[in-house]
């Protein structure tokens, strides 16, 4: 237990998710007292990336190194930006702000990962100090870089059994056997996303899409059969799996029909239940609560076929806006950590050598 308390931080969380729906931003207070940390939501939004934005981010991963430096410098211009209105229009200030940036590369395997929104550009747009790059120490620490949140959920939200994110990629973290376990399940909106676009839609209002249509159990069976979900953790993954292992189950050429479209959607969310739940049950504890956010938990199909395959637990998805916010939430919480100069990065979740303070600081010039 640490022996001093730390004053109140005021943080901006900003987070770009792989499902590319838009950026998150959270603002909370954060204060650090005897019987741990707390915080309190001051404001929380999505700005939704318009159809431009969300090209030109998705094909940032095909970019060669100069151009990619160039959209690193304007995407963190545009973070500042961003940042700087939705205080201001608000009446709103900060004390720093902490940005996981948007993930363009996620090799860990190979030692590197890539976020998108350089610090000091960000920092130079918003006037605020500002944390991020917090996934490149633990990855040359040989760890993956991911999950992150982990961390939030040990010190804010210890109170559940299970916290499940379902993002672009579907992550979890649990408290099993005296230490945190956390690690990425599996695909989840970057695949729905990608089938309900090939519809002409965003994404799957409510997963009504997927509800109508039937199960592929052809399909069904080669997703579950891939060979990450064989991987025991820490494990992560990002979109070059997607692309190389996951969506080429969805191309033949029947894609191109509504009624096959509904029917992939449908198994679909059939494969990402199936998978979180194999993961759940891998650790037997008391506590069989579980903490459900991300964009995936406005799918109700998704949450319906989750119950099917989860009776036993107690599927808590919150209704304070913390659904949305708390991925941001906790980058924000990360920030607030490496600014009181304690451990915000797992290594019993990562897989790397030590704990770490993630993170680079920058300050505007």
């Amino acid at each position: 237990m640490y022996l001093f308390t730390v004053n109140k931080q005021r943080i901006l969380g900003l987070m770009s998710g792989t499902s590319l729906d838009g950026l998150d931003l959270c603002l909370a207070d954060f204060m650090q007292r005897e019987a741990g940390w707390t915080y309190t939501l001051v404001a929380a939004q999505t700005l939704e990336y318009t159809a431009q934005m969300r090209r030109e981010l998705s094909e940032a991963l095909t970019y060669l190194p100069d151009r990619l430096d160039l959209a690193h410098r304007d995407y963190g211009i545009w973070l500042g930006a961003q940042a700087k209105n939705w205080l201001q229009t608000k009446g709103l200030t900060c004390d720093a702000i902490a940005s996981h940036g948007h993930t363009v590369h996620h090799r860990p395997d190979q030692g590197y990962t890539f976020q998108l929104g350089d610090g000091q550009s960000l920092s130079n747009a918003s006037a605020s100090e500002v944390i991020c790059d917090f996934r490149s120490q633990d990855v040359a620490l040989g760890g993956q870089g991911a999950p992150l949140v982990p961390i939030g959920d040990e010190l804010l939200f210890g109170r559940y059994g299970f916290c499940l994110n379902l993002g672009g990629i579907c992550n979890i973290s649990m408290k099993f056997q005296g230490s945190r376990k956390a690690f990425d399940v599996g695909i989840c909106n970057m695949l729905l996303n990608r089938l309900a676009e090939t519809l002409g839609y965003q994404y799957d209002a409510g997963g009504e899409i997927a509800a109508s249509g039937h199960l592929l159990p052809e399909l069904l069976a080669a997703l579950n059969d891939l060979e990450y979900y064989r991987i025991q953790g820490p494990k992560s993954t990002g979109v070059e799996w997607f692309n190389q292992c996951v969506w080429p189950l969805f191309i033949d050429q029947r894609a191109t029909s509504l009624h096959n479209i509904k029917d992939q959607l449908h198994t679909a969310c059939h494969h990402i239940a199936y998978q979180i739940a194999q993961s759940i049950n891998q650790f037997t504890t008391d506590n069989r609560k579980v903490l459900i956010t991300g964009g995936g938990a406005h799918n109700l199909f998704l949450i319906q076929c989750l119950q099917s395959y989860l009776p036993e637990h107690f599927l808590v998805v919150p209704q304070d806006g913390l659904v949305d916010a708390k991925e941001a939430l906790i980058f924000a919480f990360m920030g607030a950590l490496h600014r009181a100069g304690q451990v915000n990065c797992l290594a019993e979740v990562t897989g790397a050598r030590v704990n770490s303070i993630a993170g680079v600081q920058f300050f505007p010039q």
